[in-house]
């Protein structure tokens, strides 16, 4: 049942993605061109470069703000990979967990290997 609760939640979380990805696009590219509008303007020396970089840095921060939907296709993404971590996780042996002296052993070789 644990399992296909998590197939159901990564299939949720794959459409959301999918639905996102253009927004996700166009967020990324506008962050990107504000980016650079950001570094232009710090290095413009002269007041018109300044005007003309702060007006491509204007219009690149309206565009990042209205892909902001893009914000669930990321939270998706998380979703998913946390899915997969649980999906393909390791069951962990709780017999061995009570004897101090096989978790010693456990500890001593992990702090071997650091």
């Amino acid at each position: 049942m644990k399992k296909f609760g998590l197939f159901l939640l990564g299939g949720i979380a794959a459409v959301i993605l999918l639905a996102n990805l253009g927004p996700m696009i166009g967020l990324a590219i506008g962050l990107v061109i504000l980016y650079f509008a950001v570094k232009g303007f710090m290095k413009a020396e002269t007041t018109s470069k300044k005007v003309i970089w702060a007006v491509i840095g204007i219009i690149a921060a309206c565009s990042a703000i209205s892909n902001i939907p893009a914000l669930l296709g990321i939270a998706a993404v998380y979703v998913l990979y946390v899915v997969y971590k649980s999906w393909s996780g390791k069951k962990q042996n709780s017999n061995n967990d009570s004897d101090p002296f096989v978790n010693f052993e456990k500890q001593w070789a992990e702090m071997n290997r650091n």
